[in-house]
């Protein structure tokens, strides 16, 4: 009788562990919530995008005056204060014109009427109490395409972090409501990611600028910054 013990001994062994091996992988009850912050700070950044387009009728006639235009552009910033490292050129681009004349069988003869060559300029504006008199000199000396305007932050790490305290204590705040509402209590927290907005920039238009007269109102307002964690807790 007693050589059936060993089997049923092992047969045991065997069966615990994988018990408690199944009562580890019991997923652990846990609660997902998000939290939003936000925090606003003065800027003390305008990032500008300043385009010069000239026509001519060859490439190299409309090329040589834009050239000088965006050369007196330059100038003009370098004079205002604004250093070489915040001035960049983001694009130039040569394309043709054509005039469209529609013919007796529905199909169109195209002419080669000029050349449009387009630069544009981008500048970081440090003094922001300067940005509405770079503006209009810019477009007084030849910038005559829409550009954009941003007012942003050199360093917002520290407007952010505020923010994302924010967002973690409003988390905070709705899982311990939740759980109360639950009839459960909070455990640890098992994990948290969080995800960061900046604010978009505002559009300008260069043509509301030709009958400018002096420095073009500017409102540098304040930048919000905002910040979305998501937290797991743990319930017990």
């Amino acid at each position: 009788m007693t050589r059936y013990l060993l089997p049923l001994a092992l047969a045991a062994s065997v069966a615990f562990p994988a018990m408690a091996a199944a009562a580890d992988t019991t997923p652990t009850p846990r609660i997902i919530v998000t939290g939003e912050g936000q925090a606003t700070t003065p800027p003390d950044l305008a990032l500008l995008s300043l385009a010069v387009m000239r026509e001519a009728k060859t490439a190299r006639a409309a090329l040589d005056a834009n050239n000088d235009a965006m050369a007196a552009v330059i100038a003009a910033m370098k004079a205002a204060g604004i250093k070489d490292r915040d001035l960049q050129t983001s694009g130039i681009q040569i394309n043709p014109r054509y005039n469209y004349t529609n013919k007796a069988d529905g199909s169109q003869e195209a002419e080669l009427v000029a050349y449009q060559v387009t630069n544009t300029l981008s500048v970081r504006v440090r003094d922001l109490d300067k940005t509405g008199e770079i503006i209009d000199k810019a477009v007084s000396l030849g910038v005559n395409q829409g550009g954009g305007i941003t007012f942003t932050n050199d360093d917002p790490a520290a407007t952010v972090t505020a923010a994302r305290k924010k967002a973690v204590a409003d988390a905070i705040a709705k899982a311990k409501t939740l759980a109360e509402a639950a009839g459960v209590n909070l455990g640890k927290v098992l994990e948290i990611s969080d995800q960061s907005f900046t604010p978009p920039p505002m559009p300008i238009n260069a043509k509301a600028f030709d009958a400018a007269r002096s420095a073009v109102p500017v409102q540098a307002g304040e930048n919000a910054y905002s910040v979305q964690v998501t937290v797991t807790f743990e319930l017990k």
